[in-house]
């Protein structure tokens, strides 16, 4: 009989946990899409958002894993048709279109901002989000080359460097703004368990 009720409650401290995760998976897939519609457009079709902070804070918060979960329930939403995507645009033709690439790098932003709980160090986590910055602009640079069949550093001109000082601001401003929220959370965490 003690070994049951053990029992029980280690499967509700994981039920728990687990439900915990999916809301903030669940939460912060929708701060992304809220995020993504702050949207300029811009004359070339590439549009400045404020994805870039959205993401960024995912990973900064979530970790890895629960942050790449995030960023895949947005492109599956965005993929299946919803209107997720920055200016209300869903479906495939997002994906695969001008700005797509960019969609793409966000799995690399997030996966390189959640690893910033394996490494101490304000500078090297920001570090780490300023790379997984640049390595989504380079796959956002790429499709848009490819699909407007614009050379690379006209590309490049057009939809990655004007962009950069206003990224690399967001990857700074989500890594403190992640700080606070992870103390809150945290904080509301013990009050409730």
């Amino acid at each position: 009989m003690k070994n049951e009720s053990i029992n029980t409650k280690l499967i509700t401290q994981k039920s728990k946990i687990s439900l915990r995760e999916l809301m903030y998976t669940a939460l912060f897939s929708s701060i992304i899409v809220i995020l993504s519609q702050i949207a300029i457009p811009m004359p070339f079709g590439v549009p400045i958002t404020l994805q870039t902070l959205a993401i960024a804070l995912c990973g900064y918060v979530l970790g890895v894993k629960y942050g790449l979960f995030s960023i895949i329930v947005y492109i599956l939403l965005g993929a299946v048709g919803l209107p997720v995507f920055a200016n209300f645009k869903g479906g495939f033709q997002a994906i695969f279109g001008m700005t797509g690439g960019f969609i793409w790098g966000f799995i690399i932003l997030v996966t390189l901002c959640g690893l910033h709980f394996k490494i101490k160090g304000k500078i090297a986590a920001i570090l780490l989000g300023v790379l997984g910055l640049l390595l989504c602009h380079l796959l956002g640079v790429l499709q848009f080359s490819i699909v407007t069949s614009t050379p690379i550093a006209q590309s490049l001109l057009l939809v990655s460097i004007p962009f950069l000082p206003k990224d690399i601001f967001s990857i700074i401003a989500a890594y403190f703004l992640a700080l606070v929220l992870r103390k809150r959370l945290l904080d509301a965490e013990k009050e409730y368990y």
